[in-house]
């Protein structure tokens, strides 16, 4: 571009840009080397090529055969300038002008340059030196400023950290002050409220007393004038006698419902009330299960053989434990073609014959229960034969049975499908019999042996080799058991297992359910002794575990107990039982109460070391509804503290010695929803104490005041005026009770089933025999009380001088009886 330099900056930008000369190089040199025939053709197809290719690769020997091109010299620039014509001069007069002035411009200003340099060396050094000195001196005062900004800012900030915290006080003060003004109104108003709750439930209680003795008085009967407490308070709203209601209006559903809660006795009675209610009572529904073992103490063979008779094909379930029937009675039942469940524990009239008829007629049974009775092998005979589908079946203390009555369960189609099996008490049955029910009873998944001494490992592991399916495992009184049992058991997949009074267990049984039974539920380990806290802590991972019955395992403390609930296991947990484990304190409430959110029931009997502080955590366990702390050093504080649950259905102080009538009546105060108490043994409660039971505590169905010696009929007219619930009572060792109690209990509480009266001595014979009609469970004793109660038949308090001949003597007798027992038997 020689020729161009003379040119325009556009123009040269131009040939610069557009690849001008590049693209006249790669031209000219494939020119010069194919001299092509047609040039101006070749020059057409070369720039198709290169606007092909792009400029941005354009190179000179573009456009040259690629079999030549090593042999090929680049062009020059000089080739280039005479191409364009240019090569007649290649220095121009104007270039060596411009090429002179430029050496000497370049000259002077080099020389020029250096006497700059070395005149104004020393002043540049003096202005180095002020620069220097004054940027120091900005920088000193930066500094200076800095500190001083630094210091103003930091004590600024701490007058409005202290500006903020001095707020924050005020408006906590404030909230403080408003709150707990708010809360004193709060806390006025709900003691208000209380209080008026207590004056109405006493107003009530006074009323209903007042109504009750003059009813008592006027020898009414209870239909005849019993108002309810809502009527009662209001003399203003007069009751309407001539009100009638009847039940027959009510739709079908609900009264088959009512009706269903009736036992077979009362269906009778109240067919006989009229025409209507005879109507009801026949609906084929009511009868669809029948229990004639409420009327086992009396003579109803004809009564069966004709209720069997009509409901034949009706009847579902019969129920006749502990009847005292005739073996032509029994043969009846083959009538129910239907039949599925049936019953005959304890019935002593079922023979062989009897069992042949109901196998024949009711082929469809899958519940049987045998207990108690004297069948032999031939009835084992008939169970595989005719009761095909039988799932459940009960042998409990059969006795007259033997290993090959167990073989003949495989006759036929067997018993493949029975899947629960009770065999307590059968001390008959050897590894043999074991073996025989794994080969004819594979399914089983539900085993019950009680009080059977005779079993041991080897009958566990002839069972267990091919009944895989065990789910629930229940051994007690089974005394020879040990960990081996639970290493065979480690092929089933074990939900619930319940052994008790077994010492050969140990902590070792536990490592085979943490690592086999993850999903184990249920476990009853009662009075097992060889467990220590190393098994709480074996149990600490199975998550779901819901029931843990450690009963009388005096050997688990603190520790233990705290390593168990440490881990997953305690999220789930719905009940714990730790009765008799004396070595638990203060410390385990607090940790149950951490870790046991939905804990419902808890049993702490005898665990000597609890005391008022640690009572105080189970208040914050709000799904608790079931508590027993008998035995226990607790107080009156403590039930002021129980009384803030208010959720509390069932409470156990049997015991307790220190509780008194003070505590009773706090604690009922906020339990108004409580169902069961036992306050025996608690010799300073008196009359007070049923008192505030019947006050706030209405819905009461169990109350137990055993040993209570200052208990009076009194007490007993209270209860039976509000509390018409009661079905389970116990005033054993109440020594100052009479026969009056019992015309207050058969008209106030008329649901009672359980009535217990040891050691009564005022209460006569003829009265607590009348008493036993009307209750389906009595136990009377007109001796009295026992040394170990403390006090005699009139109610007085033992002395310590008193007590220690009284348990010389009981030794002393113990001793003879012992002596004499050995006598006979030498």
């Amino acid at each position: 571009m020689a020729s161009l330099r003379s040119a325009k900056p556009w123009l040269r930008n131009y040939f610069k840009e557009n690849y001008i000369p590049q693209v006249c190089e790669a031209l000219l040199c494939g020119l010069l080397v194919s001299c092509p025939e047609d040039p101006l053709d070749y020059l057409e197809v070369m720039i198709k090529h290169i606007m092909e290719s792009g400029l941005e690769r354009l190179f000179w020997d573009m456009c040259i055969d690629p079999a030549v091109k090593p042999s090929i010299r680049r062009l020059s620039e000089t080739y280039l300038e005479q191409l364009f014509g240019l090569d007649d001069q290649l220095m121009t007069p104007e270039l060596m002008t411009k090429a002179c002035s430029f050496y000497t411009g370049n000259l002077v200003k080099t020389f020029f340059s250096i006497w700059k340099h070395a005149t104004l060396l020393h002043e540049s050094e003096n202005e180095v030196t002020v620069q220097k000195m004054a940027k120091a001196e900005k920088h000193y005062n930066l500094r200076l400023q800095r500190g001083v900004l630094c210091n103003w800012h930091l004590h600024v900030e701490q007058q409005q950290q202290k500006l903020t915290e001095i707020l924050l006080k005020i408006k906590e003060t404030f909230h403080n002050h408003k709150l707990r003004k708010t809360l004193t109104k709060w806390r006025d108003k709900a003691r208000r409220k209380n209080k008026e709750r207590e004056d109405d439930l006493l107003l009530k209680h006074e009323i209903l007393l007042k109504k009750w003795k003059i009813r008592s008085k006027s020898k009414l009967t209870p239909g005849e004038y019993f108002m309810s407490s809502e009527e009662s308070l209001s003399e203003s709203y007069p009751r309407d006698r001539s009100f009638q209601f009847d039940i027959s209006l009510l739709p079908l559903k609900a009264i088959l419902q009512i009706f269903h809660y009736l036992s077979i006795r009362d269906l009778a009675t109240c067919s006989q009330v009229r025409h209507s209610w005879m109507s009801m009572t026949q609906r084929s529904a009511l009868w669809n299960a029948i229990d004639f073992s409420t009327l086992k103490h009396m003579a109803i063979d004809k009564y069966v053989v004709m209720t069997l008779q009509r409901w034949r094909l009706n009847v579902l379930r019969l129920n006749f434990r502990g009847c005292l029937l005739k073996p032509k009675t029994l043969r009846s039942v083959s009538h129910c073609r239907n039949l599925q469940e049936l019953n005959v524990s304890d019935c002593s009239a079922l023979t062989d014959e009897s069992m042949k008829h109901i196998s024949e007629g009711c082929p469809g049974i899958l519940y049987l229960n045998l207990s108690n009775t004297g069948i032999t092998n031939r009835t084992m005979r008939l169970l595989p034969r005719n009761f095909h589908n039988l799932q459940n079946l009960s042998l409990a203390y059969c006795k007259k049975f033997t290993d090959k009555g167990l073989q003949y369960l495989n006759l036929g189609n067997g018993c493949h499908k029975l899947t629960y099996l009770d065999l307590s008490g059968c001390t008959q049955i050897s590894v043999q019999g074991f073996r025989n029910i794994a080969n004819s009873c594979s399914g089983i998944t539900h085993l019950t042996i009680n009080d059977m001494p005779t079993l041991t490992d080897n009958c566990v592991k002839a069972l267990v080799e091919k009944c895989s399916h065990i789910t629930t495992v229940i051994f007690i009184g089974a005394p020879h058991i040990s960990d081996c049992a639970f290493k065979a058991l480690s092929t089933c997949s074990l939900r619930k297992i319940r052994f008790e009074g077994n010492k050969r267990i140990t902590d070792s049984c536990f490592k085979f359910i943490d690592k086999h039974y993850p999903n184990i539920r249920h476990i009853y380990m009662v009075d097992c002794k060889g467990l220590t806290d190393g098994s709480l802590k074996s149990l600490s991972v199975l998550r779901q575990l819901t029931v843990l019955n450690l009963g009388n395992c005096i050997s688990i403390g603190d520790e233990g107990l705290r390593q168990f609930l440490d881990g997953p296991v305690s999220i789930k947990m719905r009940e714990l039982n730790l009765s008799n484990c004396i070595h638990l304190g203060d410390t385990s409430l607090v940790k149950i109460s951490e870790r046991c959110p939905n804990l419902t029931y808890l049993n702490l009997r005898n665990c000597e070391h609890l005391s008022d502080t640690g009572i105080e955590h189970l208040v914050s366990i709000h799904s608790l509804v079931s508590v027993d702390l008998s035995g226990t050093a607790i107080s009156n504080q403590s039930l002021g503290i129980l009384s803030r649950h208010k959720k509390l259905k069932e409470l156990s102080l049997s015991e307790c010695y220190k509780i008194t009538d003070t505590g009773i009546q706090t604690f009922c105060k906020g339990s108004l929803i409580l169902e069961h108490l036992d306050v025996s043994f608690c010799p300073q409660l008196s009359d007070e104490t049923i008192k505030a039971v019947a006050i706030y505590c209405v819905s009461i169905t169990s109350l137990s005041i055993a040993g209570c010696p200052k208990i009076t009929d009194v007490a007993m007219e209270l209860l039976s005026a509000k509390c018409h619930y009661v079905h389970i009572l116990d005033i054993s060792g109440c020594v100052l009770l009479t026969d009056q109690i019992f015309e207050n209990l058969q008209r106030g509480c008329k649901q009672l089933r359980i009535l217990k009266m040891q050691y009564c001595k005022q209460i006569s014979k003829e009265a607590a025999l009348k008493m036993s009609t009307l209750v389906q469970q009595q136990e009377y004793n007109p001796e009295d009380p026992p040394y170990w109660f403390g006090y005699d038949g009139e109610g007085k308090q033992f002395t310590e001088q008193q007590k220690k001949t009284t348990t010389d003597n009981s030794e002393l007798i113990l001793k003879d009886s012992f002596g004499s027992s050995e006598e006979e038997i030498t």
